[in-house]
């Protein structure tokens, strides 16, 4: 028994430090190219080195920072290459997210996606970008939910942060509110068609105007048309 409760407040501490740093590359506060220091970090948080290390590992795996070196960790910088595909697995998955809900969506269902509609209107109002943001990625998890797919759940899950982390940089936040009411009314009115066409085109703004705050309007998009 004294080794199993010695072991919780450990595994708190590492999600509690796990958690933390990655709202910091969410939030913006640790941004690509800073450096994670061991020792600093975990005097920031009052905690060991340990717990540390152990969420940077995790942070590395889950595609939020890059070890050039033994002594060096920094956020990575998301390359173009690296944007245009996520935002490709982005476009087929929740696509077929909103298609699936829009075919199982029920009164309940719709309720708790028009709550956090709500929620999004009322904070988009209030202009708090990384509020924003995490209402808004909780708004497609919800989605998600409401599909039932638990594969298409399992695929979705390992990219969520990265996700959410790309969506940040959007703050066109009034016309991200207003494609999300299209959204959410399509799956509402049960066609199927228009709820996945919706989804896609969702995804597809968002790519836009990410690519161009991230590199640029000069860059275009190198992928082969058709």
């Amino acid at each position: 028994m004294g080794a199993t409760e010695d072991r919780q407040p450990l595994a708190a501490t590492r999600a509690r430090v796990l958690d933390e740093l990655r709202e910091r590359i969410l939030t913006g506060r640790l941004r690509p190219g800073d450096r994670l220091v061991e020792r600093e970090l975990a005097e920031d948080l009052g905690v060991s080195r340990v717990p540390v290390r152990e969420a940077i590992r995790s942070l590395e795996s889950e595609g939020f920072v890059v070890v050039p070196s033994p002594r060096r960790v920094v956020v990575r910088q998301l390359a173009r290459v690296d944007v245009e595909e996520l935002f490709d697995v982005r476009e087929a998955l929740e696509s077929l997210a909103a298609a699936r809900a829009a075919e199982r969506a029920g009164k309940p269902e719709m309720r708790r996606l028009e709550r956090l509609l709500a929620e999004s209107a009322r904070v988009t109002q209030g202009g708090d970008g990384a509020r924003i943001s995490e209402v808004n990625s909780r708004l497609h998890d919800e989605i998600v939910a409401v599909a039932g797919n638990r594969l298409l759940t399992t695929m979705l899950h390992p990219l969520e942060g990265q996700l959410r982390w790309l969506t940040s940089q959007n703050e066109h936040w009034d016309e991200l509110l207003d494609e999300h009411r299209r959204l959410v009314e399509a799956i509402g009115s049960g066609d199927v068609e228009r709820a996945r066409e919706y989804a896609a085109e969702h995804v597809r703004v968002n790519r836009v105007v990410t690519l161009r705050d991230l590199f640029g309007d000069d860059e275009q998009d190198e992928r082969p048309a058709g």
